[in-house]
């Protein structure tokens, strides 16, 4: 099968539901297909990376097949016993200057900025990787303007690594980066 992803990688069977005081992560399910498009798709915050209802499901696909392989990926993030899905944070395997890491991911719809809940999931997906991927650091790519995604990479305890910054397709960003054990 042609992939994102290795055969070699024994999947993680663990992590498919993460639990904080106010938070439940979960892995995605195609219902969530409709909030992929509302959150993802929402050009507010910088850089919107869908724009219709087959690239959501794409990019469902994606995730759920980073999922399938490795037993880890982006999960969905609700407050604990409600429905609606708030937003989506996780990690999905990358490469930094040449070197394997983590790339921590966080999207919020508009609606949960300004509670913590960013930083709270964030907090949570670090404290994972810490106890089942040690060996591998955790890296979020930020574009220079988004401060509040800075406050949330630095609150978590990710540091700015200006050696590391990158220019892409889409542009410029900043590396925060947090060496495994950090």
């Amino acid at each position: 099968m042609a992939g994102l992803y290795s055969r070699g990688v024994s999947p993680l069977r663990v992590g498919e539901e993460l639990i904080t005081p106010r938070l439940s992560l979960r892995r995605p399910v195609a219902a969530d297909v409709d909030a992929i498009l509302a959150i993802c798709g929402d050009p507010q915050p910088w850089v919107s990376t869908v724009a219709d209802r087959d690239e959501a499901l794409r990019l469902f696909d994606q995730w759920d097949e980073q999922w399938g392989w490795l037993g880890y990926g982006y999960w969905v993030v609700r407050q604990r016993g409600e429905a609606t899905q708030l937003g989506f944070c996780g990690l999905r395997t990358a490469r930094f200057k040449g070197e394997p890491g983590l790339n921590l991911f966080y999207r919020f719809a508009a609606e949960a900025w300004g509670r913590g809940l960013a930083t709270e999931a964030a907090a949570a997906v670090v404290k994972w990787s810490r106890q089942w991927l040690p060996t591998l650091p955790v890296v979020a790519r930020i574009r220079p303007a988004n401060t509040a995604s800075v406050r949330v990479a630095e609150r978590v305890g990710l540091v700015r690594t200006p050696h590391l910054d990158e220019i892409d397709a889409d542009g410029f960003d900043w590396i925060h980066y947090a060496t495994s054990g950090d």
